[in-house]
C-alpha cells in the first residue's frame, strides 16, 4: 500500500442506542473505552437496558447533544405519534427528573438514566476499547441492497452499524487485518494508543432496522450474511466466523490503564 490508513472519522455515542457525535479527538480511558461513549444508558424498572434490541421504539427517538454544556435534548421523529414532539434541553447527568419523566412519558414505562464513567456502558466488557471500520467497508455495504426504498446510503450504514473509529485509504473489510486466531489478538497502533485486536463483532438484530424509523427491512441479515461470506478477504482469519453476521472489530488496550488520545489523521500502524 502506498498510502497510511489513518482515522478519519471519531464518533462517540454519549447515551447507548442514542444518536452519535462525530468529535475531533477522543480521550481513551483507562478502561481502554472512549471517554463519553456510552457513558449513559436508559433502564427500565427490572434493571434491563432500554435499548434497540428490545424497544424498536428507541429508532424514531432522536437526540442531540451539546458536549460543551453537557446537555441533550429530544425529539420524536415519529410523525404519526400524538406524544411529545420535543424536549428542551437537559442537563446530562444521572438521576435527573424531569430527562427521566419526558423519556418515560414517550416509551410509555419508567425510564431511568444511569451514568459509568470508568467504562461506560459497552456490550463487550471484556473488549470495552473503540469499535474499528473501514469506510470502504460501509461504502461496499451501502450497495449490497439495491432493492431498499430508500436507497441504502453510507450514512445510514454507519448509523445501523454504530462503530467508534472511521479508518481511511485503505480497502474495504481491511479492518478483518485486525483480529486473529481465538486465542490471539492482534496488536496495532493509532496515533500514540496501543490497542490489541479482539475478533470480530456479532451483530443483533438493530442493523437490520431502519435507524430513523426501526421499521425491520426484509431479507437484510440474509442477505448480509451471504454477501459478507463472498467477500471475506483473504487476510481475514475465517475461523472467526461460525457464522458471517460479523462487522467491525472490537478491541482493547494492549498496556492495561495506560491511556491516551486518539484525533483525526492519527495513524493506523500493524505492529
Amino acid at each position: 500500500m502506498t498510502t497510511v490508513p489513518h482515522v478519519s472519522q471519531i464518533f462517540i455515542y454519549p447515551i447507548k442506542s442514542l444518536d452519535g457525535v462525530g468529535i475531533q479527538s477522543a480521550e481513551v480511558l483507562r478502561s481502554g473505552a472512549l471517554k463519553g461513549d456510552r457513558q449513559f444508558a436508559l433502564f427500565d424498572q427490572a434493571g434491563q437496558f432500554v435499548n434497540g434490541k428490545r424497544h424498536a421504539k428507541i429508532h424514531a427517538l432522536r437526540a442531540e447533544f451539546d458536549l460543551a454544556a453537557n446537555t441533550v435534548s429530544f425529539r420524536n421523529s415519529d410523525t404519526e405519534s400524538n406524544g411529545n414532539i420535543s424536549s428542551s434541553a437537559f442537563p446530562l447527568e444521572p438521576e435527573q427528573a424531569d430527562l427521566e419523566a419526558w423519556l418515560s412519558e414517550y416509551f410509555g414505562f419508567p425510564v431511568y438514566l444511569r451514568q459509568n464513567l470508568e467504562m461506560g456502558f459497552p456490550d463487550d466488557t471484556q473488549s470495552p476499547g473503540p469499535t474499528i471500520v473501514s469506510l470502504a467497508t460501509l461504502e461496499a455495504i451501502a450497495t449490497w441492497y439495491p432493492a431498499l426504498t430508500p436507497a441504502l446510503t453510507v450514512e445510514e450504514v454507519r448509523a445501523r452499524f454504530r462503530t467508534n473509529l472511521e479508518i481511511a485509504d485503505v480497502p474495504a473489510f481491511w479492518e478483518d487485518w485486525l483480529f486473529a486466531q481465538a486465542d490471539q489478538a492482534v496488536a496495532f497502533r493509532i496515533g500514540s494508543v496501543r490497542l490489541l485486536g479482539v475478533n470480530p463483532c456479532q451483530r443483533c438484530v438493530v442493523p437490520t432496522r431502519n435507524s430513523k424509523t426501526g421499521i425491520a427491512d426484509p431479507g437484510f441479515q440474509k442477505i448480509f450474511v451471504a454477501k459478507r461470506q463472498e467477500t471475506l478477504p483473504a487476510w481475514a482469519e475465517r475461523s472467526r466466523f461460525n457464522h458471517f453476521y460479523r462487522l467491525t472489530v472490537n478491541t482493547r488496550l494492549a498496556e492495561p490503564a495506560a491511556g491516551g488520545t486518539l484525533s483525526i489523521g492519527d495513524p493506523v500502524l500493524l505492529e
